[in-house]
């Protein structure tokens, strides 16, 4: 990854109106993940969607940092179970019983 696609983390913070603590208690429960460059933090593009995400349901849920990991969990459960069913409908379907 390139560091021109590295977008700086007090940029995004200013933009979205975050403190950087909450994105510092994200990182640190491994929910978005940080680049530091030369002793500067950055977020990789494809990091964008998920961290507004969860600040979105921290401002707007008011859901703190433990229940999103948690949500998270869950979804990413949910997300498994959902792949495995296809594939057992896909398999059901292969043998004719479906």
């Amino acid at each position: 990854m390139e560091n021109q696609e590295l977008i700086p983390l007090e940029l995004f913070c200013s933009t979205t109106h975050v403190e950087m603590a909450l994105i510092d208690s994200l990182a640190d429960n491994g929910l978005v993940e940080i680049t530091v460059v030369e002793h500067r933090r950055f977020i990789a593009p494809d990091q964008l969607g998920r961290a507004e995400k969860l600040v979105r349901m921290h401002d707007d849920l008011g859901i703190n940092v433990e229940g999103i990991e948690a949500i998270e969990h869950l979804l990413d459960r949910m997300q498994a179970m959902q792949e495995e069913m296809l594939h057992l409908r896909n398999r059901l379907r292969r043998y004719g019983e479906l």
